[in-house]
């Protein structure tokens, strides 16, 4: 993308930056499962997934500053630069967990059940996404159409990113410390979803996003080691790509209804409230996956 400003090669770039990062995504939260999986994995998970919006807060400072002073390709760069850090981070820092002793018996590849568990738990991780996606795409677009500023909008809304960087670790070591996993990803998806249903209907709003700040990370690190926890360490790596396809493949989706109905509806409080509905709808998803998952342990238990 820095060597050419043609649009044809802004794409390209685009997808193959696009693959690496989805590649990265599935081996780099396979990697952390290794290294936590028994012992505080979701307190792990919490600090891993809090990257996103630690990088997104991170770029949004620097990369408009460097654009205006330097240029375009001067952010092209930048990226490229500091993910030559990260790779030079993980040739001489990293280094990959003890493999564990196989067992006689061992099963090597995914069973039916521990399938279904991964696709309910990429389906709960995708859910939650969609509504904490509706507050950053829609809420500066609502905050406009009740009069505000579009910059006075998308700064108070970004207040919710800042917050998320400190609620989610905090909700992965509470769920890892109270070993209430289940409970902060139901206690938590409800108040994000009520709080984004209370949005768009009060003046109130500084309180409201700041409430939203604090709430809406707290389910994110339990709920993306679901699938840790139904995981072997032989079947980690396809496991993780198959909850990764799930999240991937449904999140666009997730977006594009939530613009739909913001437009069909004449306003963006619509696109929140579908988020709304989307959170509600990850305890009820839970509860299957708590489902499965006991059945998979009966027919795993060997009869005595």
């Amino acid at each position: 993308m820095t060597a050419s400003a043609s649009w044809s090669m802004q794409i390209v770039g685009r997808l193959i930056a696009g693959t690496g990062g989805i590649l990265l995504s599935v081996l780099m939260t396979k990697m952390v499962a290794d290294w936590f999986t028994g012992r505080e994995i979701a307190t792990a998970m919490a600090i891993f997934v809090n990257s996103w919006p630690a990088g997104i807060a991170i770029a949004l400072m620097l990369l408009p500053a460097i654009g205006a002073t330097f240029g375009i390709y001067a952010v092209n760069l930048a990226v490229a630069g500091l993910i030559l850090i990260g790779l030079g981070f993980f040739a001489f820092v990293y280094r990959a967990p003890d493999a564990p002793v196989s067992v006689e018996g061992e099963r090597g590849g995914l069973t039916t059940k521990t399938i279904y568990a991964v696709i309910v738990a990429g389906s709960i991780w995708c859910l939650y996404n969609i509504g904490f996606a509706m507050i950053f795409s829609f809420g500066p677009s609502m905050l406009v159409e009740r009069g505000w500023s579009s910059t006075a909008a998308g700064s108070t809304i970004s207040i919710v990113l800042w917050l998320a960087v400190l609620s989610v670790p905090f909700g992965g070591l509470l769920a890892d410390q109270t070993k209430r996993g289940d409970a902060v990803i139901i206690t938590g998806c409800i108040a994000f979803a009520l709080l984004a249903l209370l949005l768009p209907r009060s003046d109130a709003v500084l309180p409201i996003v700041i409430a939203l700040g604090i709430v809406c990370g707290l389910p994110a690190g339990a709920i993306i080691s679901l699938s840790a926890l139904v995981l072997e360490p032989k079947t980690r790596s396809i496991g993780m790509g198959l909850f990764y396809t799930v999240f991937y493949t449904g999140s666009p989706v997730g977006v594009a209804i939530g613009g739909k109905l913001s437009t069909s509806m004449g306003g963006a409080s619509a696109a929140l409230d579908f988020g709304a509905v989307v959170l509600l709808a990850c305890p009820v998803i839970l509860w299957l996956f708590r489902r499965i998952v006991a059945g998979r342990n009966r027919r795993v238990v060997p009869s005595t």
